[in-house]
């Protein structure tokens, strides 16, 4: 019931008897049976794989003049469910006491030249082996590596995938040491898709990295889960996580449980041992050089817990399989030069165990190196020679040299001289060489005395074999103890001088820099002109020569002060050369700022009647002046309002509009006076030919504030409408020119008093 999914076992178990009288023999004899087919969906083996079961009956070669009584095997029946640990006994009994049985997996037999199941003339042996599929075979026949006891014919290990597999287990019979006969079990045994209950947490072991524990488990059929962690020392040591952590509070070994489907009936539990022993840290050094002499390998490795109880170690040398030992320090010898990898594994007594990978660099040659490989000194003078390495040292030649079996030899030649050094490490020997360099004297030349702008760099250059360098003076270098400084002189003129030196004598060279003022470029200031207007350039200079860039708009680009009328903002560039010794231009940017044109606006020309207020609105700038005065409330704003007397026919008002910057333009407006009421005036007739006259016939609204104006056909039919005052019709009907004839208009509206107005009459359309 603790299966989940658990299949039913579809075995039929029988026993069959009969007794056969037959003569003895020497070989004894065989029993076999042989039939053509399995069932489907084999998996190790084909489905068209016959089978052959026999028993061999020793004769009295084997027996003697004894008897013997066949073990029998007992029912190998189990459930395996898929990707679980499982158990298979096919333990047999034998009633021949004393006889020894030994258990084996081996080849399932084929069915030979069976056709069909009741196939009842078997071939004699030796009988053909079933062919499996890899990766199965007889002796592995789940293809997971389960074994089998060989003492208790129990089959034990993790099971494959579900499926059907063909088992095949041998006895060997064993009587006072000597083989007396062999039997075989050959069943088909099915792999069920089950889980079975199983708890499972990790293997025994013990942790060296700290008092905390990571645990984990890959029990079956577990619906829940309980830890316990065996720590006496608190009540709060267990889990009910998967896979918990937990911290131990000493070192030790702790028995620790785990629990599946606790307080179920499907309960499984087991125990394992964790020790625990942190401070665990293992290391190793090595010291050598070229592969000519034994490296010696030291263990570093400390333990809080235990003692250090067990090396390993590989050499990682590929030319044998002997590079190893288990000394503590051992030493190898490597047959040739390269880079190596070194494993060392080590142990204490606590049972903890790690691995430490380094890399080791075989040399051909010991290292050896010089502080410097060529040098210079003067006729007289004597350097330090210093070679670095580990070993004994000789230098050569002979020749005005003190200390030649030391690293640091001092030498004193006379001329150019090779020092050639050789270094012996235990046999182990490395080379090379230093050129001293001998000269009588020092050689320097400067560059020649030169003039720049005042506020410029200059590189200096000295030309020398001298090894160090001093200028002077110092303030204006950037380092002056190189060869090549940089010089940014501030004075008028500035001698620089240089000594170099080679041991113990030098040389001296000066050169003179002069600096000039840069030439001065003032375009002036930056103008705001109005449109259409003009600035005058106002510019200066200490120089020799000017340009100006562009000359577009300038009336004489010859001069400093030209005079520009440009017709939009432009930037002009004065650019000013000397002949002092600075050669450099100078330039100075001027812009002269085109303020946009302006854009007045009184009002489109009106008409009132007498004392009809006339409301102006004006716009286009910030300051406003109308002329002449006549009925305005104002003459300063942009806005104000005019009422006419009888005596006005009509009145031509001019606008001034300035804006921010000063800017002004004009405009103007004329303003027509009724005498009359309010009214709506049209004409009687209109000729619309295209000559530029009477060509539409429009309303002229006076004293009004709202008009409509319609004109309509003899037969009552709009032909056209407007609201605009003066808007008029131009005599066509969707495009097409109406002949003469008389057409009816209406008008009406609201006076300016807001009093309704209407009046209809007629007009003639003459062609």
């Amino acid at each position: 019931s603790c299966i989940q999914g658990a299949p039913t076992l579809a075995y039929t178990y029988a026993f069959y008897s009969r007794t056969v009288e037959l003569p003895n023999t020497s070989n004894g004899y065989t029993v076999a049976y042989q039939t053509c087919c399995r069932i489907n969906g084999m998996i190790n083996v084909g489905n068209s794989t016959g089978s052959t079961y026999m028993c061999r009956i020793p004769g009295t070669n084997q027996l003697g003049a004894g008897t013997d009584t066949a073990p029998q095997f007992g029912v190998a029946v189990n459930v395996i469910c898929k990707n679980a640990p499982f158990t298979l006994s096919f333990t047999a009994t034998d009633p021949n006491v004393g006889d020894s049985l030994v258990y084996s997996l081996c080849d399932a037999y084929n069915g030979g030249a069976s056709a069909n199941a009741g196939f009842d003339n078997p071939a004699p042996p030796p009988y053909g082996s079933a062919v499996y599929i890899p990766p199965y075979s007889g002796g592995n026949p789940f293809g997971t590596g389960a074994s089998i006891n060989s003492q208790t014919g129990v089959i034990t290990g993790m099971a494959p995938d579900e499926g059907n597999y063909v088992v095949s287990v041998c006895i060997t019979v064993y009587r006072s040491g000597v083989i007396i006969g062999s039997h075989r079990k050959d069943l088909i045994v099915r792999v069920s898709d089950c889980v079975i209950t199983v708890a499972n947490p990790m293997p025994d072991f013990v942790t060296c990295d700290g008092f905390n524990v990571q645990f984990s488990h890959t029990s079956t059929g577990a619906n829940s889960v309980f830890w316990n962690f065996a720590d006496n020392t608190t009540l709060a040591d267990t889990s009910l996580i998967a896979n918990p952590s937990y911290t131990f509070p000493d070192t030790g070994v702790y028995t620790i449980k785990l629990v599946i489907n606790r307080g179920t009936s499907c309960i499984d539990s087991a125990f394992r041992s964790i020790g625990v022993y942190p401070g665990f840290f293992p290391g190793f050094t090595h010291g050598g050089s070229c592969f000519t002499n034994p490296f010696q390998f030291t263990d570093t490795t400390k333990t809080i817990y235990g003692n250090i109880d067990s090396w390993s170690w590989n050499f990682g040398d590929v030319s044998t399989l002997a590079d190893t030992s288990h000394l503590q320090n051992p030493q190898w010898t490597y047959p040739g030069p390269g880079p190596v990898n070194v494993r060392f594994i080590v142990t204490n007594s606590k049972g903890c165990i790690d691995t430490v990978d380094k890399q080791v660099i075989i040399l051909d040659k010991p290292p050896l190196s010089l502080a410097f490989k060529d040098t210079l000194i003067c006729r007289d003078d004597a350097v330090q020679l210093s070679a670095t390495g580990a070993g004994t040292f000789s230098w050569t030649p002979p020749v005005n040299i003190v200390g030649a079996n030391t690293a640091t030899p001092t030498v004193s030649p006379l001329t150019t001289t090779w020092y050639y050094v050789s270094m012996n490490d235990n046999g182990c020997f490395n080379n090379d060489s230093v050129r001293v360099r001998v000269v009588p004297n020092v050689s320097l030349s400067v560059s020649a005395d030169t003039t720049i702008c005042l506020t410029d760099a200059i590189q200096l250059h000295a030309i020398s074999d001298g090894l160090s360098f001093t200028w002077t003076p110092p303030g204006d270098l950037n380092d002056h103890t190189i060869k090549d400084p940089i010089a940014t002189p501030t004075a008028a003129s500035t001698i620089y001088q240089v000594t170099a030196t080679i041991g113990g004598c030098s040389a001296t060279d000066q050169l003179e820099v002069k600096t000039i003022p840069y030439p001065v470029a003032n375009a002036g200031p930056d103008p705001l002109i109005c449109y259409n207007t003009s600035a005058q350039l106002n510019a200066s200079m200490t120089a020799a020569f000017f340009t100006w860039t562009p000359t577009t708009y300038l009336d004489n680009p010859l001069v400093l002060n030209p005079v520009s009328t440009p017709p939009r903002t432009t930037e002009y560039i004065l650019t000013v050369t000397d002949t002092l010794g600075c050669p450099k231009p100078v330039r100075d940017t001027i812009t002269v700022t085109l303020n946009p044109k302006l854009n007045p606006f009184a009002g489109n020309d009106t008409t009132v009647v007498v004392n009809q207020p006339l409301q102006f609105n004006a716009s286009g700038g910030v300051n406003y002046l109308w002329s002449p005065a006549t009925g305005l409330s104002s003459t300063t704003i942009a806005d104000p309002i005019g009422i006419y007397g009888l005596n006005i026919d009509s009145v031509v008002y001019k606008l001034i509009v300035t804006d921010a910057q000063g800017c002004s333009d004009s405009t103007g407006v004329t303003v027509r006076v009724f005498k009359t009421t309010p009214s709506i005036f049209v004409p009687t007739a209109f000729t619309p030919n295209g000559d530029g006259r009477n060509d539409l016939i429009r309303p002229i609204a006076v004293g009004m504030q709202k008009i409509e104006f319609s004109i309509f056909n003899r037969w009552g039919q709009p032909v056209f409408k407007t609201t605009v005052n003066g808007h008029g019709w131009d005599g066509k009907i969707k495009g097409k020119m109406q002949d003469t004839g008389v057409f009816v208009w209406m008008a009406s509206g609201l006076n300016y008093l807001g009093e309704p107005f209407f009046q209809k009459g007629t007009v003639t359309l003459i062609r």
